[in-house]
Parts: C-alpha cells; sequence; structure tokens
C-alpha cells in the first residue's frame, strides 16, 4: 500500500492504495465520486476525464499514486453554491446528451477547452473534443451546447477555472 494526499472537488483526503489502483477506480470506489464514468479503460472515450491541477486527463490511463500532492476536480466539482456549472447547464438547454454516459467527460474536457481559448470556432470545438466519443448524439449539440457556454463564461457567467474549490464539504 501506498499512502496518497489529494485534493478532490476542493477537500483534502489521504488514504492508503494499492500501487496499481486507477485514478478513476480510487474515486468512484474510495470517494464516491461516481460522475467519473469507466467507459473503456483503454483511455479511448473519455469518459473518464477529471481535471488533474486545472488541465483534463482521462484517469482510466492514470494511477491514483500519480494524483499524490496535486488537486482533481470532478464532474461533481463543477457545480458551485449548489448552482450548475455554465458548461453543464449549456448541456441541458441544448440537449447535448442521450444516453448521458460521456457526458461528465465531455463536459469535463469542454471546460478544459474553453480555459485554454474561450472563443473557440466549430472546428476548434470539434477539435478539442476529440478523445471524447459519443455514440448517441451526433455531436452536432454537443458543439453548440460548448458554444452556448463560451458565449455565458465570457459574459461572466462563470469562471472557466475549475481548479477552485466548488464548495465547502468535509471528508
Amino acid at each position: 500500500m501506498t499512502r496518497i494526499t489529494v485534493t478532490v472537488d476542493g477537500v483534502k483526503y489521504t488514504d492508503d492504495v494499492e500501487p496499481r489502483t486507477l485514478l478513476v477506480h480510487y474515486l468512484r470506489q474510495n470517494l464516491g465520486k461516481t460522475g467519473t464514468l469507466v467507459g473503456c479503460d483503454t483511455s479511448n472515450c473519455g469518459a473518464c476525464t477529471v481535471h488533474l491541477d486545472g488541465h483534463s486527463v482521462k484517469s482510466c490511463n492514470m494511477l491514483a499514486v500519480q494524483a499524490d500532492g496535486h488537486e482533481v476536480t470532478t464532474i461533481e466539482g463543477l457545480a458551485s453554491d449548489g448552482q450548475l456549472h455554465p458548461m453543464q447547464l449549456a448541456f441541458n438547454d441544448c440537449h447535448a446528451l442521450q444516453c448521458g454516459y460521456c457526458t461528465p467527460g465531455m463536459i469535463m474536457q469542454a471546460c478544459d477547452l474553453l480555459k485554454d481559448n474561450p472563443d473557440p470556432s466549430e472546428q476548434e470545438i470539434r477539435e478539442g473534443l476529440e478523445g471524447n466519443l459519443c455514440r448517441c448524439t451526433g455531436y452536432h449539440n454537443i458543439v453548440r451546447a460548448v458554444q452556448e457556454a463560451a458565449v455565458t463564461m465570457r459574459e461572466g457567467g462563470a469562471t472557466t477555472d475549475s481548479t477552485a474549490p466548488a464548495q465547502a464539504v468535509t471528508a
């Protein structure tokens, strides 16, 4: 066992983990962050996407011990003060989901995209989401949701920095 200390959604956790435990399994099984989904276990689908120190990573392709000393934001950590993040709202408003399995990872990737490029073109959005697969929607409404969220976020609807603690939660 290896002891790790990681801050997840603004809460610091110290746990003993098997060195081979994937970050996605640590988040889901140890911390109950079940919004982070296991899709393929091969880093192809992006359903497990979270932010590590503000940048998107596929948590099925990373060991929990690699997150030691870092900040992780999950889909649950995007909401603030009981209010959904503008990206979460846009996905809902634009019907950018069907089965919803890819949605958490898609939202996390889209937030990282807007952090780097707050006013992306349609093509830049499509390229920025390339590593996240959806088998239901055809992507049109997903792209529209990212465009809508980008406008809201540029107009001051929310920060694009997902590394800020979302809410005070005790472990």
